[in-house]
């Protein structure tokens, strides 16, 4: 895969990532499973892995979790809740070993000595229960707080929803002040009563345990929660208090290990799942997964994997986190499931860019309890490595509900009548030509229609312009943006300042409440920050970062003189190549997309309407003595996590002192700001000898 081909598929997996981790996290309504979803993740962070140069800071691989709902009162924890990264087998494991070992060695943190409780290849197996990570936290013995784990550091206070679950104690064993962490689960038992009674009532029914589990506890009445028989497993501290002398026998204040963590749950009365395992080597963990593989249906509640975690302590804090996740502790993930099916069909859709994408319609087939009729089959070199024809009986594997993977064909019960599959000449939607992708001069598997007034594409387009990270019209999701296409009431980005309230009540999915709130969150997005508005747009090429990088270079390419939409539309089709890669961060494709897209009189026209539609730019504010000040032209990485300031308004501040931020390390990185928890970009800061600075430095830079 060239650079080309892997920052587009970077950036239909970021979007498909997030677009599922929204249904899930968010709305509670998951469209795919959770092996489908991770599935994309996995193949999402080893593109990123190779290709360190498409790093972006909002990735999903950069994130954990989604954000809370704003039903419910918002919880700020004291503790940021992590998430595990997941392995899939016995050599990952291993090398997840491997790193944590040699990680200790080269620090050389116990300076010969043993640690004081456990050691290197000491773990403890949990089971991980396929539920809702809860957070609950107690002051002086008693039931204070209960919250979601919302986005790590944001949650949602469901305290009320949590007192109903029996399991959970109200009051300890001790009177202290304790946080700990488990997971909400439903039983499959309970499921089925739910869904019979739901069945009865003509309501849609729960897809699995995890998301009745998830929908009951964000209910606004606990009377529901209360209804469902909710339950419990408590396996983390994260922060414990005095331990009084009321306990008949005292446990260790500060626990050693995880196995004396759990047994200090059990004893201030919480419910631990009782099948976690204190493992003496890597192969006992992997006995101990094998072992659950086979028996995990027995248990009714839903189990998707292991978590393997070091026992001790002390290793775990030498370990620390990753920007995301442990580095003690790993989630080692059951294997898919799989089937076979037929290929009844390969079409294609097409994307915003005019991508053309072939998917596999697959003879409908029941995988671990989920109906699955597609498998994307990403471009013609993947038709073509599989050797799949329309009419070949498949391997699928469980890596979704709505799109599985093939895993490979079955060629041995070929009969001769299969139809191999040719890439287009013209766009199956709209008729305009196709042509592939040149890299270079040479040509990619990549295919794309030239028409852009295709449906297909300005569907995709008006989505990624209204999207969050777009202009951000609350409300204003897929289903709508297709709606109203088809009504005739808008056919690009402009057609939505036009909308009015009542252009909408009469449509199905509106009614007048739903209708004003739409308009009004139109109207509120006409005011929007350049950066966004250049990134809404779609040019290819031109991410988040560029956006940023343009709208701090204006000045460079033409004076300072763009301050209006008018301005823009005046300036940037005169502006050059040269031009634009002249801005440090710029490069050639971006360069040459830009000139292409101000070149093309429609887009101008576009711009034109938006401006008379009362569309407003914000511009970054100048700040006196910029110039001159010591970061112009300096160029930030950013690791870990900074305590005084969001990661946003670290770089917010740098912009406006004249400096720019890159989201990957390289020679000309003028300076990397680590702070707790850094990553792979430190390492490679050091490799490079980049100059690395702390928190405290930055903030004397910033003055």
């Amino acid at each position: 895969m060239n650079k080309a081909q892997a920052k587009s598929r970077i950036e239909k997996l970021r979007k498909e990532v997030d677009h599922h981790r929204y249904l899930y996290h968010v709305l509670d309504k998951p469209e795919i499973s959770d092996t489908a979803y991770d599935s994309l993740f996995e193949e999402l962070l080893a593109l990123e892995r190779q290709f360190p140069e498409f790093f972006s800071p909002t990735s999903p691989t950069q994130r954990i979790g989604g954000e809370p709902l704003k039903a419910f009162k918002k919880v700020r924890h004291a503790h940021k809740q992590w998430s595990f990264d997941d392995v899939f087998d016995f050599e990952e494991l291993k090398a997840w070993e491997e790193r944590a070992k040699k990680m200790i060695e080269k620090s050389n943190v116990f300076g010969g000595r043993k640690p004081k409780a456990g050691s290197l290849s000491d773990y403890c197996c949990e089971l991980k229960i396929d539920g809702l990570k809860i957070i609950l936290s107690y002051k002086k013995g008693k039931f204070a707080q209960g919250a979601t784990r919302g986005d790590g550091v944001i949650g949602e206070d469901v305290t009320q929803n949590l007192k109903t679950i029996q399991s959970i104690p109200l009051e300890l064993k001790d009177n202290i002040d304790a946080t700990v962490v488990g997971e909400c689960w439903l039983s499959k038992k309970e499921l089925e009563r739910i869904n019979k009674g739901r069945e009865q009532k003509g309501e849609p029914l729960f897809a699995n345990t995890r998301n009745a589990a998830a929908g009951s506890i964000r209910q606004l009445d606990p009377r529901i929660a209360a209804s469902r028989r909710l339950d419990s497993f408590i396996y983390d501290i994260d922060n414990i208090g005095g331990l009084a002398s009321t306990m008949e026998a005292k446990p260790p204040q500060t626990p050693r290990t995880q196995t004396e963590e759990l047994e200090l749950l059990k004893k201030l009365g919480f419910k631990v799942n009782p099948h976690y395992k204190h493992c003496k080597s890597i192969e006992e963990v992997q006995k101990y997964y094998e072992e659950w593989t086979s028996k995990r249906d027995k248990e009714d509640y839903e189990i998707d994997g292991i978590v393997v975690k070091i026992n001790s302590k002390e290793i775990q804090e030498m370990l620390g986190y990753t920007g995301k996740a442990p580095r003690w502790g790993i989630a080692y993930k059951f294997p898919a499931v799989q089937v076979t099916t037929i290929v009844e069909d390969i079409k294609v859709q097409v994307g915003r860019t005019g991508a053309l994408t072939p998917v596999a319609h697959l003879k409908p087939v029941k995988v671990a309890g989920s109906t699955v009729s597609r498998a994307t089959l990403h471009n013609e070199d993947e038709v073509k490595r599989l050797d799949v024809r329309i009419g070949d009986t498949v391997i699928i594997r469980k890596a979704g509900d709505v799109i599985p993977e093939i895993v490979s064909v079955l060629k041995n019960l070929r009969n001769g009548n299969e139809k191999i599959f040719h890439m287009p000449d013209i766009c199956p939607i709209c008729g305009g030509p196709v042509k592939r992708q040149l890299a270079g001069n040479k040509e990619t598997a990549a295919h794309y229609c030239l028409n852009t007034k295709c449906f297909a594409v300005e569907k995709e387009q008006i989505i990624h312009f209204v999207s969050r990270k777009g202009l951000d019209i609350v409300g204003f999701g897929e289903k709508i943006v297709e709606k109203l296409m088809d009504e005739g009431l808008i056919s690009n980005n402009a057609d939505i300042f036009e909308l009015k309230k009542g252009n909408l009540e009469p449509l199905e999915r509106f009614a007048e409440k739903s209708a004003q709130n739409l308009v009004d969150a139109i109207e509120r997005s006409k005011k929007v920050a350049f950066e966004k508005f250049l990134y809404a747009l779609g040019i290819r090429f031109v991410g988040e970062e560029t956006a940023v990088l343009i709208a701090n270079s204006l000045k460079k390419i033409n004076g300072g003189k763009v301050r209006t939409l008018k301005d823009v539309i005046d300036i940037f089709p005169k502006i050059s190549k040269d031009d634009w890669m002249s801005i440090k961060g710029i490069g050639e494709k971006s360069a040459e997309s830009l000139v292409q897209w101000f070149d093309d009189r429609n887009n101008i026209k576009l711009l034109e309407r938006m401006r008379e539609l009362g569309v407003v730019l914000e511009f970054p504010e100048k700040e006196e003595g910029a110039k001159s000040h010591k970061l112009s032209g300096k160029t930030f990485v950013l690791t870990g996590e900074l305590s005084g300031f969001t990661r946003d308004e670290a770089k917010d501040m740098i912009r406006k002192r004249g400096g720019s931020v890159s989201s990957s390390v390289s020679k000309n990185t003028d300076y990397v700001v680590v702070g707790e928890n850094p990553g792979l970009k430190y390492e490679k800061a050091v490799k490079l000898g980049v100059k690395i600075i702390d928190e405290n430095t930055f903030r004397e830079l910033l003055k």
